[in-house]
């Protein structure tokens, strides 16, 4: 029975669902240790143990989500072997490199600092202390950056030469500069700030709704809301220099993020929404915004940007025959999702930011909170549509323009044993997930204040009355 499944959509859907799986935890990480390091700086500086209180509370909850992390990440890498074992063998060389360095380097380093910081409050001086969790810091970033060398490489290849039917790497510099690299890391690194900043804000803002520890969670709001906003401004400025990489590197994944099958025009507009035909290759409605997507690919509002059709016969001529369109309606919608979360994010992080330095928090609206403890959502759906985006839309390619999906699947491999270790590892993740949820939801109830009573009133001088309208 299990022969008669497609073992490639088995094996894509099993790491795909690892991936996702696992990109909920690393963004939460990034984001957590950044503020965590600014929390601690402000207690070094200033003197005031609320900061202090700060630093150990919400790295409480840094620490689960990292020990949840290593645990997924573990699993994940496992699959280049047993699943992808002939994409291994061909680029192995190449993409082995940078995961190798970042186990090596990045991840001892986190692992090595995080185990300092843990248990060094008492022991060690306030600034080496301090210089410990951004150590901590500074290696979550870090392993973010080899990774996406890894990925920018099955973007982009370059740095590497066919020998013996395999890609052998030859310039380590090409592989750091790639740049889609370039382009990829930023605007991945400040999605991942932006996440660790939302879950503070949101947790905060849940705090303030109950009227718990006012003055430690206002604090805890105003910085995380300061790094929301800023981040996520950040995040779109590199994703727009994104899309205008991507029109020259991979001009099929952008069209088809368009869905766009025939040429733009000149100037081109850009598809806010539309129902897409891909049976008959068009789309039956759409509604346009003139001119933006010729600024979105050359910033300038004149610009035609080719269509899925002229590229498909394009890359027949250059690769073979085959079908080089991607599911166009998936990358099509996880671009507009993706899209959507982080102008959200502006909006909801520049209100806050609002509210921080014209001192409103006399007055801060309910709705408003209520919508900062929902936005903790916002980041993990653009972050993993995001990656869907970037992912399907280079489909068929593993390695852009070197090797096929289908090509690098482990022939030995059953499509039963890819379908047994799929529901395997989902139910574990699953369990792994529970776990975390309930972890979390126990520090945040038991708050910062263990030995004490949660504080009801905030006791800032400028504040007549904290209450919630």
């Amino acid at each position: 029975m299990f022969e008669t499944l497609d073992i490639v959509t088995l094996s894509r859907l099993q790491f795909a669902s690892t991936t996702i799986f696992h990109f909920f935890f690393v963004p939460l990480s990034i984001g957590l240790a950044l503020l965590i390091a600014i929390m601690e700086t402000l207690y070094v500086v200033k003197g005031n143990e609320l900061y202090k209180r700060m630093a150990k509370f919400w790295g409480k909850l840094f620490l689960i989500n990292f020990a949840v992390g290593v645990v997924t990440g573990i699993l994940q890498e496992f699959q280049f072997g047993m699943n992808w074992s002939n994409y291994s063998r061909f680029v192995g060389d190449v993409f082995g490199a940078p995961l190798a360095v970042e186990a090596l380097l990045a991840f001892f380093m986190e692992s090595t600092f995080i185990g300092l910081w843990i248990f060094g409050w008492d022991r060690l001086s306030k600034r080496v202390h301090l210089l410990c969790i951004w150590l901590v810091a500074f290696g979550t970033s870090m392993s973010a950056f080899w990774i996406l060398a890894a990925n920018s490489f099955m973007q982009r290849p370059v740095g590497f030469e066919i020998n013996n039917g395999r890609a052998e790497m030859n310039d380590f510099f090409a592989i750091l500069t790639n740049g889609q690299l370039l382009v990829e890391f930023p605007h991945t690194l400040l999605g991942a700030f932006a996440t660790g900043a939302f879950l503070v804000t949101g947790v905060s803002a849940y705090k303030l709704l109950k009227r718990q520890d006012v003055d430690f969670f206002r604090k805890s709001f105003q910085i995380a809301a300061i790094v929301a906003v800023v981040t996520s401004i950040g995040v779109a400025m590199f994703g727009h220099q994104q899309a205008q990489y991507l029109v020259q590197t991979q001009p099929m994944k952008m069209a088809a993020s368009e869905g766009l099958w025939g040429k733009s025009g000149d100037p081109a507009g850009w598809t806010v929404s539309a129902f897409i035909d891909t049976e008959n290759q068009s789309n039956s409605w759409e509604i346009k915004i003139p001119y933006l997507l010729s600024y979105l690919s050359y910033s300038t509002f004149s610009g035609e940007v080719k269509g899925m059709l002229e590229l498909q016969a394009e890359y027949e001529q250059t690769y073979g025959p085959g079908n080089y369109i991607p599911p166009v309606k998936t990358t099509f919608w996880s671009f507009r999702i993706m899209v959507a979360c982080g102008s959200a994010m502006i909006l909801m992080g520049m209100y806050a930011v609002y509210l921080t330095i014209r001192k409103k928090w006399s007055r801060p609206n309910k709705w408003f909170l209520r919508s900062m403890v929902a936005g903790i959502s916002l980041p993990v759906i653009a972050n993993t549509a995001g990656w869907i985006m970037t992912e399907i839309g280079r489909q068929p390619w593993t390695v852009f323009g070197l090797m096929r999906t289908e090509d690098g699947i482990s022939p030995g491999v059953s499509a039963g044993e890819v379908l047994f270790s799929l529901i395997a590892f989902n139910v574990i993740y699953a369990v792994l997930g529970t776990i975390l949820v309930y972890l979390f939801i126990r520090v945040i109830k038991r708050g910062p204040f263990e030995d004490k009573k949660p504080q009801q009133r905030s006791n800032d001088p400028y504040e007549e009355g904290y209450h919630v309208s």
